[in-house]
């Protein structure tokens, strides 16, 4: 996941003495990116409520292209999308201790969890009716053109997965009113998997040895400045002494709830964890063998294949 850095709304959760004395180090994860996001138009269309597993999210994405409304609009132009879309499925189909480590490169990328994850994604990725503009089409689409496609006046796709900040696109570049015209429900569940999230997050750093800064750190730390953070928007947190009263709207508050309820299944964005040259690098690595997955599904083997050659040389020469 690509996000910028904006201390002003750090979401920050410890403070962690670094091993250099006049360093500190602050770890703040600040986005949920396991929700997608819908036009209440589209479904009311249909008399379609949100779908709370892959099946009837399958079955639903059926009925809309039966309609006539595409179902999803994927921005795999930009190719951290796509790997949204792998870790969310194999956070569910791998569970959290596989994750990290294919986050580490403990197991390899032809292992066969990340098959299974794979398998999911083709039943959904290889329905090009499912897809704005078809698999070409998404492959032709950014990020920001993604959640334009589903909420403009003139939409394209009823859907769109993403974190949290899909909420600054939708008011910054169309007219639709987040809570109204833009809701969300969890990414749906894929078996007997426990509810998980996945997360971003930044970090703030003191160079600075002395007294005030070293206050200012630890205060950032705590409930109270979180429930300062919380009011702007922007973010979210795992702590449960900042009350959900702080947070701005009800779909803040609602992936608050999902963060929570996720306990100890909260994984960090893998690929923010990888080498760049392997996960954020456009045109190369991760980004482009799951593109090239997109563009062919069937072909599992062939992308795992790629996948773990890039990944030997991302992690060997990190």
């Amino acid at each position: 996941m690509r996000f910028v850095l904006i201390a002003a709304v750090l979401l920050l959760t410890r403070v962690a003495m670094a091993a250099e004395p006049d360093q500190a180090l602050i770890d703040a994860a600040r986005k949920e990116g396991s929700v997608v996001w819908y036009s209440t138009k589209a479904f009311d269309t249909l008399g379609a409520q949100p779908p709370k597993t892959w099946a009837d999210f399958v079955t639903l994405s059926g009925q809309l292209a039966d309609a006539g409304v595409t179902p999803m609009s994927i921005g795999a132009g930009d190719g951290w999308v796509l790997t949204d879309w792998f870790e969310q499925v194999y956070l569910q189909t791998a569970g959290v201790d596989d994750y990290n480590k294919l986050a580490a490169h403990q197991i390899p990328w032809t292992d066969p969890t990340v098959t299974k994850a794979l398998q999911v994604l083709q039943q959904y990725f290889g329905q090009d009716r499912y897809l704005a503009g078809g698999k070409s089409g998404a492959l032709q689409t950014d990020f920001p053109t993604s959640v334009v496609n589903t909420f403009s006046p003139a939409p394209k796709a009823a859907m769109v997965y993403e974190g949290d900040f899909v909420a600054t696109s939708i008011q910054s570049s169309t007219k639709s009113v987040v809570g109204t015209d833009a809701k969300i429900f969890p990414f749906p569940q894929i078996g007997a998997a426990a509810p998980g999230a996945e997360t971003g997050g930044d970090a703030a750093v003191a160079f600075t040895d002395d007294k005030a800064t070293m206050a200012l750190m630890k205060f950032l730390a705590t409930p109270a400045a979180g429930q300062v953070f919380a009011k702007t928007g922007g973010f979210l947190s795992p702590d449960k002494d900042i009350p959900l009263s702080a947070y701005p709207n009800d779909i803040t508050r609602t992936m608050e709830q999902q963060l929570l309820k996720a306990g100890d299944n909260v994984v960090f964005d893998m690929s923010d964890q990888a080498p760049p040259a392997f996960g954020a690098t456009k045109g190369s690595g991760e980004w482009k063998d799951l593109e090239d997955f997109l563009a062919n599904p069937s072909d599992i083997s062939g992308a795992q294949q790629k996948l773990e050659a890039d990944a030997v040389k991302g992690y060997t020469t990190s």
